[in-house]
């Protein structure tokens, strides 16, 4: 049986800044490419975190399709809106920059929005909504992404896994963060399963017949080719309300390039019209919308707090002992990694230490020990 080392939360962190520094990236902002990831494992979702820093983030920097300086232009201001190009740099240089403008905007205003154009992958995107309930705010964020969903009645990979995010304070411990795909699953819980050689359920992937696939490496393949699709939120066809996942992924789409004049669908492939790689003009959008300019913060905080403890009171299914509220899980899996560290299987340590020896970065990681 594999083997599963520990990282703290502190030594990776520091990793991946020392290694985002050396390969380019500016100091500062490596830090922050380096925290906006390592939330992701803080919270137990391994999808957007470790394990995609060299495959997302390294190999596209090496292949030319993501820049390691990020020029942030803001091309169009008013007092409350602003539209920002990022110009292909460091998709999470951009979305903190673009959400602490529209945090400042509400400050002054009561309501903040950014719209960028030109960007990369952000990373979780349960970060930004997190920055703004800590200002006391509630904060949305979405993103379009590689094509990767069929629409309803359809088997042809047309829209992202596009996240529609929220999240706000409570007066809890831990703040109310939604930060799901509006696919049945995202691509990088695909990609965590294949790193694990796990099969997937039936119904997150159909071929081109509509047929389910459950070998993760086909569904990946399948991607690219056109061969494969993931079902939207619900499911496949309207008996599970597919639609409805469907529908939000196009609102998501919309409000990622629409507003900003941005790319879209099939062009977010990152291919060119001869298959050379090209980088993949992500669009995203900011919202951060001051409380108290509605009501005094502890005021929301506490009906937000009681919506939710009367949820995890409410009558639960036989065999359950728990129900849960958004955010709850996250926090609970920070309380338990902040002891033992970050879990890493044999095939992220792999690419950890690809990573590590490409770019010359003097660590010592604890299975080296």
């Amino acid at each position: 049986m594999e083997k599963t080392y520990y990282e703290s939360f502190e030594r990776m962190e520091s990793f991946m800044a020392q290694a985002f520094t050396a390969i380019g990236v500016p100091p500062e902002e490596a830090k922050t490419c380096a925290a906006v990831l390592i939330e992701s494992d803080k919270r137990g979702i391994d999808s957007h975190g470790v394990g995609r820093f060299k495959p997302i983030y390294i190999d596209r920097i090496n292949e030319g399709i993501q820049f390691v300086n990020t020029d942030f232009e803001v091309v169009r201001e008013t007092k409350t809106t602003a539209v920002v190009d990022g110009h292909d740099g460091m998709g999470h240089v951009i979305g903190v920059r673009s959400m602490q403008m529209a945090i400042d905007k509400a400050k002054e205003y009561g309501m903040g929005m950014v719209a960028v154009r030109n960007s990369t992958h952000y990373g979780i995107a349960g970060y930004y909504p997190l920055m703004a309930a800590k200002n006391g705010m509630i904060g949305m964020t979405g993103t379009n992404a590689r094509s990767s969903i069929a629409p309803t009645f359809g088997v042809e990979n047309m829209l992202g896994t596009n996240p529609l995010t929220i999240g706000f304070p409570t007066d809890e411990e831990f703040p109310f963060v939604i930060d799901c795909a509006t696919s049945i699953t995202q691509r990088g819980k695909i990609e965590h399963y294949a790193r694990i050689n796990k099969k997937m359920p039936e119904g997150w992937v159909i071929d081109n017949d509509g047929n389910p696939v459950t070998d993760p490496d086909v569904a990946l393949k399948g991607f690219g080719t056109g061969e494969c699709a993931l079902a939207p939120l619900g499911g496949i066809g309207e008996d599970l309300a597919g639609y409805k996942g469907y529908g939000y992924a196009t609102v998501v789409e919309v409000l990622s390039a629409a507003l900003q004049g941005g790319s879209f669908l099939k062009a977010l492939n990152g291919f060119d019209a001869d298959g050379n790689k090209r980088p993949y003009h992500l669009g995203h959008f900011f919202i951060a919308i001051d409380i108290s300019a509605f009501c005094p913060v502890e005021e929301f905080k506490k009906t937000a707090g009681d919506i939710l403890r009367e949820l995890r009171a409410s009558k639960k299914a036989k065999g359950q002992d728990r129900i849960y509220t958004a955010g709850e899980k996250e926090y609970l899996a920070y309380l338990k990694r902040s002891e033992t560290g970050i879990p890493l299987n044999a095939a992220v340590r792999k690419s950890l230490e690809d990573a590590r020896n490409q770019l010359k970065v003097d660590f010592k990681f604890v299975w080296e020990e």
